[in-house]
């Protein structure tokens, strides 16, 4: 057997000593890296890892299903590019024709078997391939703004939100604490809190919240967010879930209305201009920005999480094509670390049946 380490009889003490020396330099600035990088140097600060301890802390574990996002049903349906914004990107997203999409409707937070409630909020994740075999993944919300500026604020806002365990409801005192402290998140919530709610995951428009660079053919870049707007007329949702429905009765509203016709939402991108926060997720742009009608997307048919493959697909926002980069929002690569520990911790688990079932997508 080859021996692992070889010495050369030529070498000199000192020669020796030196390169010795320098192997123990590579060994252990790796490890210290390695260790940096799982947090063990400082237990206290925060990692992608703690993030979903925080979230487990407050929601508990539910073997096999995401630590956020937990309840959902998965779609399948295509884009259809209208050309619109070929101009803006170069990915083959937005040439002119359909392109195949997975996706995801969900409940934020981690309890996969909670029941629907009007102000709960939802979220729309798609997987949009490409025929070069790139991939757009996105996940946006219901919420105009996102209330939170960074992942530290995020699991600040976790722990004062949960529900007290005495009284099983937040605790008014710590979320008016939390707000104090956070002037953006007190400069949001009145968009959140003033927010139309509509009565079902169909007619609801879904924000992307983190502003994007479009690049185009020669390079050029162009600030852009995107909302999907539903074609769906808007339904108001009444304030509390009637209490003679059933508990998925949100979930069992979409499912009938895509099995009786396909659902869709308009791709409206709109156009930062030079001054507008890019790495701010809870400041929106103002109303006169530059819009764009890039396509349509269409839901056509549900499936539940047991039988679909984007039960265990990632929808990290910083998987993107050629053509859309990542901005400076530092949320962007906060949420696909995190995105990434949810995934390893579930996949490595058993799967449990979610609320929605084949028995409810089947109805």
């Amino acid at each position: 057997m080859k021996p692992f380490l070889t010495i050369d009889p030529t070498l000199t003490r000192p020669a020796l000593l030196l390169r010795l020396a320098v192997i123990g330099l590579i060994l252990g600035g790796a490890v210290t890296l390695f260790a940096w990088r799982a947090g063990w140097l400082n237990p206290h600060t925060l990692t992608q890892k703690t993030v979903i301890d925080t979230f487990e802390k407050v929601d508990g574990v539910f073997p096999g299903f995401r630590r956020n996002h937990a309840k959902g049903v998965c779609f399948r349906g295509y884009f259809e590019s209208n050309g619109n914004a070929a101009a803006l990107s170069r990915s083959g997203v937005f040439l002119p024709g359909r392109i195949p999409v997975l996706g995801r409707f969900s409940f934020g937070g981690g309890l996969p078997y909670v029941a629907d409630a009007p102000a709960t909020v939802r979220a729309l994740a798609v997987q949009f391939q490409l025929p070069n075999g790139e991939e757009w993944r996105t996940a946006m919300i219901n919420l105009p703004v996102f209330p939170v500026q960074n992942v530290q604020q995020f699991a600040e806002q976790l722990v004062a939100f949960a529900p007290d365990p005495a009284t099983g409801k937040p605790d008014p005192a710590k979320i008016q604490a939390f707000v104090a402290a956070h002037p953006a998140t007190a400069r949001a919530l009145p968009l959140i809190q003033q927010r139309p709610i509509s009565s079902g995951f169909a007619d609801t428009p879904y924000y992307g919240l983190n502003a994007f660079t479009f690049l185009g053919k020669d390079g050029k870049p162009t600030p852009v967010r995107w909302t999907m707007v539903p074609e769906q007329p808007f339904q108001p949702s009444p304030a509390t879930a009637p209490a003679t429905l059933d508990k998925n009765y949100l979930f069992d509203g979409l499912i009938a209305a895509v099995r009786a016709a396909p659902q869709k939402w308009r791709l409206i991108l709109t156009l930062g201009q030079p001054g507008d926060p890019t790495n701010d997720a809870t400041i929106t742009w103002p109303d006169d920005r530059p819009k764009i009608d890039a396509g349509t997307l269409v839901v056509e048919q549900i499936e539940s999480e047991a039988v679909s493959p984007a039960r265990d697909m990632n929808f990290d926002p910083t998987i993107l094509p050629d053509g859309i980069a990542v901005s400076d929002d530092p949320l962007l690569s906060a949420r696909s670390a995190t995105y990434s520990v949810s995934f390893t911790r579930r996949e490595g688990e058993r799967k449990e049946p979610s609320a929605v079932t084949t028995a409810e997508t089947g109805k």
